[in-house]
């Protein structure tokens, strides 16, 4: 069984918004947190859209993934002087395991897994530091296999993504499940590269 990270089995601890704005008032930027969350959601969207419309479709490297990182910083602190600073601080904080905290239904279901005898691995559009959280952060740690969009050269919904996937851990279409929290980064794209797919979440 196939799990997503964000959102299904763990999530930021504090909320994104909250480590935004102390981590910009450690650098003298005022932020209310409200208007943080919102353009934090606008700059993520307009990321999306860029890799959505890049050459090929969701393509992605390292690079690709922190510069994806550092624009989002930026376009919540525009015109900031400190928003290099900002982000790096920021970067470091969310590589570190105790920013996460794991999500009960998550948790649940990875023991449900284990105890039926069935293999997990983690398949997330969350960079390469992920491949150093996972092996320390319960209920991350159970997973065999650990697969970060950066690594893999893909971003889901690509087909591509799902594809290499496979290819690492040697099983067809048919014989994969994915377990997500998003209606179409998860459960839409993984059903259209021939997975089955289970929700949680929301």
């Amino acid at each position: 069984m196939v799990f997503d990270v964000v959102g299904t089995l763990v999530e930021p601890g504090p909320p994104v918004a909250r480590i935004y704005r102390d981590t910009a008032a450690a650098h003298g930027v005022e932020r209310d947190e409200e208007e943080i969350r919102r353009a934090f959601a606008a700059a993520w969207r307009r990321q999306e859209a860029i890799d959505a419309g890049a050459t090929p479709a969701h393509a992605t490297s390292r690079e690709r993934e922190r510069q994806r990182w550092e624009a989002i910083v930026a376009d919540v602190f525009p015109g900031v002087e400190a928003a290099p600073r900002i982000f790096a601080d920021l970067w470091d904080h969310f590589g570190r395991p105790d920013a996460w905290r794991p999500l009960a239904e998550g948790e649940a279901l990875v023991a449900a897994t284990l105890a039926a005898g069935v293999e997990i691995a983690l398949a997330s559009n969350f960079d390469e530091r992920l491949l150093a959280i996972a092996p320390v952060l319960p209920p991350l740690a159970a997973a065999r296999h650990v697969f970060a969009s950066s690594e893999l050269g893909w971003r889901k919904p690509a087909v591509e993504f799902f594809r290499a996937v496979e290819r690492r851990i040697g099983r067809r279409p048919g014989e994969l499940l994915l377990v997500g929290d998003d209606p179409l980064l998860d459960l839409a794209a993984a059903r259209a590269a021939g997975w089955q797919a289970l929700g949680v979440g929301g």
